[in-house]
């Protein structure tokens, strides 16, 4: 069976109002009503999934700029270049017919030539494609390619501008079919101890280590072999930009976390013991639980914490309260620095990747479902009761159930939760998310 390609990632670079936002809000603004929020996150929209015709992408905002004098907006643009060189598949530059070829444009594309990553040059403004096509002419001279003239608020061009930005997606992963070795990102705030725990992973076990540079990106991942399997770590920890405004630490935070788990099987979110389980904590594995991978929390430092009988319980249920959203994920507590319970680590990660991936027979799942239903009665509303006809799963990764029902409206998200409760107490499924879908089949269908 094939394997479900990564999602590439496109960042959009640009001065400040030249419609980066209302692009962003018209790619993202259909999709984004029906993805539900996770609960517990408030999202400032720096990330969105978009579809184009048989595309799937993430689409991210590089950052905001304080137009307060042009060699702060300069700085602020190539600081946006860094981040969408460094994390992303293609990049969208985009600039204003109105305000004209702006000498900040000039130097920003310069770095993005140099980068060798595929740019799309996005014109924006443009209401009359007649009237203004020599205008949009003046930016060849930026030197990136084909200047694409769009208009967000009139949404005009985009469809032929997100055919370019598709056309520089790799057609098929023939190399990513093969590969089932286990991907694991490392996530977590800064200084929790990322690069410990990778060091440890690696030095630990003197293992035959080596460097292999993303496919697409330039974050490095780290090939390990642990007992004769292979894995490999992904790792966030290069935040290069001490001394930044929280915010922006923040937004580069997430920015390379939404890379990472991309193209991650397993998150493993890393907590500081000392601290405790913190909002940001949620919001960074918010991001690996929005796209189904299998989830751990691992605490560490773990080694300096006092402790008495009742520490794990308490320190357990802190975290499953905020991270009430997802209480499939794995919890383990261990310490980088002394190594305690790596090897654990490695079990845990290689029973929750199993998870992620395992396919149940559809006999089996009407069964349960069967079952469920006779335990508790079906929801019904104005005389009408829901009726569950069949059920089967459709994908792994995460693993995905579709339900068909005589009438969507009736069935609810609690009684949804309890047919996963169901699935859950008969095969585990622990540290992996499941997803349903609920279909609805007419009487006659039958």
């Amino acid at each position: 069976m094939a394997k479900k390609k990564n999602k590439p990632i496109v960042a959009v670079v640009g001065r400040p109002n030249v419609g980066k936002s209302t692009l962003f809000n018209v790619l993202a603004g259909e999709i984004i009503s029906i993805v539900k929020d996770t609960p517990g996150i408030t999202r400032d929209r720096i990330y969105a999934d978009v579809t184009w015709l048989n595309h799937n992408f993430t689409l991210i905002d590089t950052g905001g700029i304080e137009p307060d004098s042009s060699d702060i907006i300069l700085s602020q643009m190539r600081e946006q270049a860094e981040i969408a060189i460094e994390t992303a598949d293609v990049i969208m530059f985009m600039v204003d017919v109105k305000q004209g070829l702006v000498d900040a444009d000039s130097k920003v594309a310069d770095m993005l030539r140099r980068s060798h990553k595929p740019v799309v040059l996005v014109v924006n403004k443009v209401d009359s494609f007649e009237k203004m096509m020599a205008d949009v002419y003046e930016f060849y001279n930026l030197g990136i390619g084909d200047p694409h003239p769009i208009s967000s608020v009139n949404r005009m061009g985009i469809g032929d501008m997100l055919d370019e930005v598709t056309s520089y997606f790799p057609e098929t992963d023939e190399e990513e079919e093969e590969d089932d070795r286990v991907k694991v990102a490392i996530v977590g705030k800064p200084n929790v101890g990322k690069s410990s725990l990778i060091n440890k992973l690696l030095g630990e076990n003197r293992l035959i280590v080596s460097d292999i540079a993303g496919t697409t990106r330039d974050a490095v991942d780290t090939e390990v072999t642990y007992n004769g399997k292979e894995y490999v770590f992904i790792d966030t920890a290069g935040l290069r930009r001490k001394n930044k405004i929280k915010e922006e630490l923040e937004r580069f935070m997430i920015i390379r976390t939404v890379s990472a788990v991309e193209r991650a099987d397993v998150a493993v979110l890393l907590i500081d013991a000392k601290e405790g389980v913190t909002e940001q904590d949620a919001k960074v594995i918010g991001i690996a639980h929005e796209r189904g991978k299998a989830i751990i929390v691992a605490v560490n430092k773990w080694d300096a914490i006092e402790k008495d009988d009742k520490t794990i319980y308490r320190f357990t249920e802190k975290i499953r309260q905020t991270l009430a959203f997802m209480p499939y994920a794995e919890i383990i507590f261990i310490s980088a620095l002394t190594g305690q319970r790596i090897g654990k680590l490695y079990e845990t990660i290689d029973a929750v990747a199993e998870n992620h991936a395992l396919r149940v027979g559809t006999g089996v799942l009407n069964e349960i479902m069967t079952e469920a239903v006779a335990m508790q009665q079906p929801p019904a509303d104005k005389g009408k009761r829901l009726r569950l006809y069949y059920i089967t799963q459709v994908s792994v990764k995460p693993p995905t159930f579709v339900i068909f029902v005589n009438d969507k409206e009736l069935m609810h998200f609690s009684y949804t939760r309890y047919i996963e409760n169901q699935i859950r107490n008969a095969f585990g499924f622990q540290g992996t998310p499941l997803r349903f879908i609920i279909r609805e089949r007419k009487e006659k269908d039958q």
